[in-house]
């Protein structure tokens, strides 16, 4: 398991007590160090792992071995060996997709993409989702109330439950939720719960047949959806100059920013922890966005703990072939074949 190289990324793959469960069933697992992965080392140590230096996986793993993370790989190598497990973010048409995709070819290596990890149903069977939608419709109550500051940093779900509860001070709210009956919108609708904000639940056919009116007489839209199809944009730049939109502030867990399946068109580029908010619209009357893509790491002891349950027992079936992976490695060789034949 490597370490996470972006900056604010204090996730983990795996918890200790999941790699301690991964070795007693016969798991060689190599943890590296990191100066900010929210589990200390020496928990990983305990549990049995090879602890490793921070950054070593490029040049001392065996090349046939599986490099596990969450967000992205660095700059280098130019050549990527190795069986990669973590989120790609490579086959929608995100920017630095074919490149990245190229790398790969490059080395002969593989990307095993966790987006790609679904059952026959096509349902995530490890997902960050809960938290994702928990923490995103969170900072969007915040920075309503005028309690969001910046840079943004990790906290504990009571930290931040303790900074969402109402005061007598707090204005009424209404939120609509979409893609409310997911994993990401039910842990926004928690959040929202917690914070004493009237929800509206919408799923797909709410939004085939989607009520334009209604959608922009709430104050924030918390936009939750899962979809590999483009849909009609549930807000457009036209709405902003709409005199009768009460909407304000847009939280955009799915971040599909940049691709064809981007349901929010009014906005070009994600934000992040430094700078959580994009300001669009009149100047008397704006619309500011939040869509930072990596949002469990805001809450990453509860992410972490709860994707790791998910992940470990799927790590065993890799050693004995699994359909569930042999569908990650498909959907990798169809993206490098359509790139081949461009």
């Amino acid at each position: 398991m490597r370490h996470e190289t972006r900056r604010n990324e204090r996730r983990a793959a795996l918890a200790p007590a999941d790699a301690r469960g991964l070795i007693e069933r016969g798991v060689r697992l190599t943890v590296e160090e990191s100066s900010q992965r929210v589990f200390p080392v020496h928990e990983y140590a305990a549990a049995g792992c090879v602890i490793a230096p921070q950054g070593s996986w490029a040049s001392l793993c065996p090349s046939e071995e599986y490099v596990l993370g969450l967000k992205e790989l660095p700059g280098e190598p130019a050549r990527l060996g190795h069986r990669h497990i973590y989120f790609g973010h490579a086959y929608k048409g995100q920017a630095g997709a074919p490149s990245l995709l190229r790398r790969f070819e490059a080395g002969g290596g593989v990307l095993l993409d966790l987006e790609y990890l679904v059952d026959a149903e096509g349902h995530r069977l490890a997902a960050f989702g809960h938290w994702a939608g928990y923490a995103g419709a969170a900072l969007a109550v915040l920075h309503r109330r005028g309690l969001l500051t910046a840079p943004l940093a990790s906290l504990s779900r009571r930290e931040l439950d303790g900074r969402l509860r109402p005061s007598p001070a707090s204005e009424s709210l209404t939120a609509v939720v979409i893609g409310a009956h997911g994993r990401s919108g039910r842990g926004a609708c928690d959040a929202l719960g917690t914070a004493g904000v009237e929800v509206s639940r919408w799923n797909s056919a709410d939004t085939r047949a989607l009520d334009r009116d209604a959608l922009l007489a709430h104050d924030i839209l918390v936009n939750a959806i899962g979809t590999d199809r483009p849909v009609a944009p549930f807000v457009t730049k036209d709405d902003l100059d709409d005199p009768r939109r009460r909407l304000s502030v847009i939280g955009d867990v799915t971040c599909d920013v940049g691709s064809n399946l981007n349901a929010l068109p009014v906005y070009d580029r994600c934000t992040d922890w430094d700078r959580p908010v994009e300001r669009l619209g009149p100047r008397h009357r704006p619309l500011d966005v939040i869509a930072i893509d990596n949002l469990p790491s805001l809450l990453p002891t509860e992410a972490s703990r709860a994707f790791s349950a998910d992940l470990w027992p799927l790590l065993l079936a890799l050693r004995e072939g699994s359909p569930v992976w042999e569908n990650c490695l498909r959907t990798f060789r169809r993206a490098v074949g359509s790139m081949d034949g461009e």
